[in-house]
């Protein structure tokens, strides 16, 4: 299991893959501890996973691969603001920043630079969330193009929906799907206060 999981772990993190994958998103999964937030393919399989340093002086998370390796650590910043770096908790190599545009009930956008492509000159967004934090859905846009989605889990003749499951797709693109999976987890965890206090109850459709 583990082998598979290692070895679709590596596919996905090939620069551009044709098709849109599916990501099933938990803090349930029997193969992790409860409560640890999990990036699950169709078959279960464990593709990335979360991890926070709560010894950290800062609000630190770090996006680890299938072997539980550190891809990503994230940092928020008392601004509201956050900062990706690679690999392991150490501030040297910082890949992105997000900042937050609007974070209300109904609506949350986070704006995304990419530290590679603002070497030079003043800031540009290189992608824009945009979603609604109680729902658990948003859309990320690179310029015109989506490039990845979340929502609800729904069911067929099913009137309430649980927030403890999420689907994200990515869709074709180059973008790396770690940097995907990191700005999501920012989403998530960057709710109004007011969605926090109602994230336990389901939403009925």
């Amino acid at each position: 299991m583990l082998e598979a999981e290692v070895e679709d772990a590596e596919n996905l993190a090939m620069a551009h893959w044709p098709i849109p994958v599916d990501l099933f998103v938990s803090k349930k999964h029997p193969s992790l501890p409860r409560g640890l937030l999990a990036f699950a393919d169709s078959s279960g399989n464990i593709l990335f996973r979360l991890n926070s340093l709560s010894h950290h002086p800062k609000k630190t998370l770090r996006i680890l691969d299938s072997a539980g390796n550190p891809l990503i650590s994230i940092y928020r910043h008392h601004d509201g603001s956050w900062q990706g770096f690679k690999g392991d908790d150490g501030q040297k190599d910082l890949i992105f920043q997000v900042q937050r545009v609007s974070n209300k009930f109904a609506r949350t956008e986070l704006e995304v630079f990419l530290v590679a492509e603002n070497h030079r000159g003043e800031l540009t967004c290189d992608f824009k969330v945009k979603g609604c934090h109680f729902q658990r859905s948003c859309t990320i846009y690179n310029r015109d193009s989506i490039v990845a989605q979340t929502s609800l889990m729904h069911k067929l003749r099913q009137i309430y929906v649980s927030r403890r499951k999420i689907q994200l797709t990515m869709f074709p693109s180059f973008v790396d799907p770690a940097l995907i999976v990191a700005v999501v987890v920012i989403f998530l965890v960057n709710g109004p206060k007011k969605s926090k206090i109602l994230d336990k109850l389901p939403v009925s459709i």
